[in-house]
């Protein structure tokens, strides 16, 4: 029979077998993070103030296996956004000129195959224009003749037919037209000689480098 004293001791040793463990972290995971004083805790969590200053995660051995950083401000957030669009930027004028140098490689040997296709493509728009300025000609005339006729009809002590005025004026606007369409032309032609510059420049600079890494390599 158990006197009192051990009974009283067994019922102590057997409550604590039932009270439940600490909660560890996810496998056995320990958490280090700096508190308000700055001193360093580990812990088997981080309370919820110390979470966005960033924590580390341990192992069962102490090792880090991984590091949780702390969150940005306002201004490190808009610091890091402008930085990410520059880095695209980059990466975006980088695709473009890779882009563009293997274009001129695959479609052009020499400077002169680039002037050849400059002179194609103007030498086609200025066909464009000069059919353009044919038509404005022709339009000219008929609004000079009809103009003409409605003078002979007003010397007549006649009025002049709705018709005619009519024509005259769908004629006038169709020369407003024209004339637009000669501008746009005119611009393509400069826009066409400024790209194909660009073009030159740029297999210009080309060669450069392929005769640069020809004669580096050359050299004992």
């Amino acid at each position: 029979m158990k006197t009192p004293v051990l009974a009283r001791a067994h019922g102590v040793l057997l409550a604590c077998a039932l009270l439940p463990a600490p909660a560890l972290g996810k496998g056995g995971e320990l958490y280090r993070y700096h508190n308000d004083q700055g001193n360093v805790v580990v812990d088997y969590q981080v309370p919820a103030e110390y979470v966005g200053k960033g924590y580390e995660v341990l192992n069962d051995e102490g090792m880090v296996i991984r590091v949780v950083p702390r969150e940005l401000t306002e201004e490190e957030k808009k610091a890091a956004d402008a930085q990410k669009k520059l880095e695209d930027a980059a990466r975006a004028e980088q695709e473009r000129l890779r882009q563009w140098d293997e274009s001129l490689m695959m479609r052009y040997s020499t400077v002169a195959d680039i002037e050849a296709a400059r002179e194609r493509a103007q030498q086609d728009l200025r066909i464009r224009l000069s059919i353009l300025k044919g038509n404005r000609r022709s339009l000219k005339q008929k609004v000079e003749n009809y103009q003409a006729q409605a003078a002979d009809i007003e010397r007549a002590g006649m009025e002049v037919d709705v018709e005619r005025l009519r024509a005259i004026e769908d004629l006038q606007n169709e020369i407003g037209a024209t004339d637009r369409a000669i501008a746009d032309r005119q611009r393509e032609i400069e826009d066409v000689a400024a790209t194909y510059q660009l073009d030159i420049d740029r297999f210009e600079q080309l060669l450069e480098v392929v005769e640069l890494r020809r004669t580096l390599s050359q050299r004992p």
